[in-house]
């Protein structure tokens, strides 16, 4: 066992989907974070002790271990190895709820990344992903690694049903995230991806998608450029989020590669090639919102959740 019984994680924020790999594709958000402290005890099982920080709506979080994304998580990690000893959680909230930054998933990857460490045998990051899939299922009621791999791995990642790749950008790359006061819970969004959809759409969707994946394998602006186009999820969406279409084009007019909703939303993201035109994009997207908003500004090839002690 460890010298210490105690660990103390963070795992930053993240932008699902990154606009056309719809559940399959997310990078970090290094701006924004979650982070959890996690006790070895004696006693088998996962109890959540508390959930703090200044984010809106903290007290609406859920607090039992079937239904908190970070007890989830942490007790699949004990049943799969069905371990002897358990664990207790203290979360400290730093990402906004129901924002489309991965909240939910951050709060399970820090929250594993930290009981892992604790481990007499850690296990590696690839072997945490499907224990932090099965914690997001609390929230979001469905299991997708778009959130969870890029926190645990950092950078761009891919990854599904076991298969995970990792793609390095350049370092100069940024994204622009901006995000509206409002909430909209994972479920709400997924609801309108319900109906199917048309057969018309699905050849320009996977053309856009093969565009941007030889991109992020050759380090390819045009043809990310040229992929980033989502014609699938983003057109139901949109109507979520107040004022998207001119968020999105004033990112465009800033020379982003692609703009469009960061997870289930509302927040929106925008790829740059460099920090400055990342800056000052965020701002005028800020700006197009008709509610009040913040934004970040994070290297696409972002960090990942470490050990903070």
């Amino acid at each position: 066992m460890p010298s210490t019984p105690r660990a103390h994680a963070f795992s930053p924020g993240s932008v699902g989907n990154i606009g056309v790999g719809f559940d399959l594709f997310g990078h970090t958000i290094a701006a924004v974070r979650d982070e959890a402290i996690v006790t070895r005890t004696e006693q088998p099982g996962v109890r959540l002790l508390d959930i703090r920080g200044s984010i809106e709506g903290i007290a609406t979080i859920p607090r039992s271990t079937e239904t908190n994304t970070a007890a989830r998580a942490v007790q699949a990690l004990c049943d799969s190895l069905s371990l002897p000893f358990g664990f207790e959680i203290e979360l400290i909230k730093g990402i906004p709820l129901n924002a489309g930054l991965g909240g939910s998933a951050s709060s399970a990857v820090a929250a594993l990344v930290a009981a892992n460490a604790l481990l007499d045998t850690p296990l590696s990051r690839d072997a945490l992903i499907p224990l932090a899939v099965e914690g997001e299922f609390a929230s979001s009621q469905s299991r997708q690694t778009d959130n969870v791999a890029p926190m645990l791995l950092g950078g761009v990642v891919f990854a599904f049903e076991g298969q995970v790749q990792r793609f390095e950008l350049p370092a100069t790359w940024h994204a622009a995230v901006a995000r509206p006061h409002i909430s909209l819970r994972t479920l709400d969004s997924r609801q309108v991806l319900r109906e199917p959809f048309g057969l018309d759409l699905i050849t320009p969707h996977c053309a856009n998608l093969t565009r941007f994946v030889l991109g992020l394998e050759r380090c390819d602006a045009t043809l990310i450029a040229a992929g980033l186009r989502d014609v699938l999820v983003e057109p139901r969406r949109a109507a979520l989020i107040p004022n998207f279409h001119a968020v999105q084009a004033a990112a465009l007019e800033h020379g982003a590669l692609g703009c469009s909703i960061s997870g289930a939303g509302p927040s929106v993201f925008a790829w740059f090639t460099d920090a400055d035109r990342a800056h000052a994009a965020a701002s005028a997207m800020a700006g197009e919102f008709t509610v009040p908003s913040d934004t970040f500004v994070t290297p696409i090839n972002g960090i990942r959740a470490e050990r903070i002690d």
